[in-house]
């Protein structure tokens, strides 16, 4: 179930901004769940300015995956940059929160002590997270985490984070966990340059998956597409204007971080001569990737680093 502890301090930026992610490390579905929880509601605090009950709420977004829930308790800064990243990255942050690899369903758990507990569970196990009561400065909380695995509520010791939260246009947003102040524009950065080389490979898959969606095209069409948008999915039956053969992120011109671009070759688009090129640059060179990838009208495909600007048939050839 658990996660190795990289959440805390410095780890956090060590594991989640960083091209090597922990591999899975959760047990046995088969754990007990203690009977004493309840379906848990987002807000259902009696006090709304309570910041151990915004970050209960954090939790369970963070449980549930559920990025438009999580993002609410999220500073404005961090918000806009929680935005940009790759929807694979957001999943990876929230992960981080609870410990546990799989989306789960939170629900309120049974404390004696009457203080916040939420307990998450998933397919492949389950934890609970006990709040400790909140040490507010001015406009800063600092609150004690303990997360358990359910299987060691009788053994074993928690481990124990420290969160900060600070309120903002008078609600509460995490701040920090433990020493390490949660700052995702600057992570974004390391983020995206740890993410190059797989967005790099993803781009030239995207301009061979293109390639072959475009020549689809022209088997059944007996012309080229004007734009990539016409291979992109129909809102009814296939036709030249939607021809269904590309998913619509690669239909827009997108792919994790790379602009795509065709442009036809020639005068006509008519028939089996007709030819066209590919090309798929950085959307923010250095950071998304280095390479650009081109695909020649002879369909052989070259990559170099052009700072940026678009590929050429004289760059070497890639495979």
């Amino acid at each position: 179930m658990r996660r190795p502890l990289l959440i805390l301090a410095a780890g956090l930026a060590a594991c989640c901004f960083s091209g090597a992610m922990p591999g899975r490390a959760q047990e046995s579905s088969s754990r007990p769940v203690s009977p004493d929880t309840a379906p848990f509601l987002p807000g259902s605090a009696a006090n709304p300015n309570d910041p151990a009950a915004a970050l209960r709420d954090l939790l369970a977004a963070a449980c549930a995956h559920d990025e438009s829930q999580f993002a609410k308790f999220l500073t404005a800064r961090n918000a806009e940059s929680f935005a940009r990243i790759t929807p694979a990255a957001r999943t990876e942050l929230m992960k981080r929160f609870v410990l546990l690899d799989g989306a789960g369903t939170p629900s309120a758990a049974a404390n004696p002590s009457g203080r916040a507990s939420l307990r998450c569970t998933t397919p492949d196990g389950a934890a609970e997270l006990q709040l400790g009561g909140p040490d507010v400065r001015e406009s800063v909380a600092y609150i004690p985490l303990d997360v358990r695995d359910v299987s060691e509520l009788q053994a074993g010791d928690p481990h124990h984070i420290l969160l900060a939260m600070v309120r903002e246009n008078s609600s509460w947003k995490v701040l920090s966990i433990g020493l390490l102040f949660l700052d995702l524009p600057s992570l974004e950065i390391e983020w995206d340059q740890a993410a190059s080389g797989s967005n790099e490979h993803d781009a030239l898959a995207a301009l061979k998956t293109i390639s072959a969606a475009v020549e689809k095209y022209r088997a059944t069409y007996s012309r080229l597409p004007d734009f990539l948008a016409q291979l992109g999915a129909p809102s009814g039956k296939p036709s030249a204007e939607a021809a269904g053969l590309l998913d619509p992120a690669l239909a827009a011109g997108r792919s994790n971080g790379y602009v795509l671009r065709m442009v036809i070759v020639g005068a006509s688009t008519l028939g089996a001569p007709a030819q066209y090129e590919l090309s798929a640059i950085p959307s923010v060179y250095g950071r998304t990737g280095k390479l650009s990838f081109f695909r020649d009208a002879k369909g052989l495909y070259h990559a170099a680093d052009h700072r940026g600007g678009v590929g050429h048939s004289l760059d070497p050839v890639v495979e």
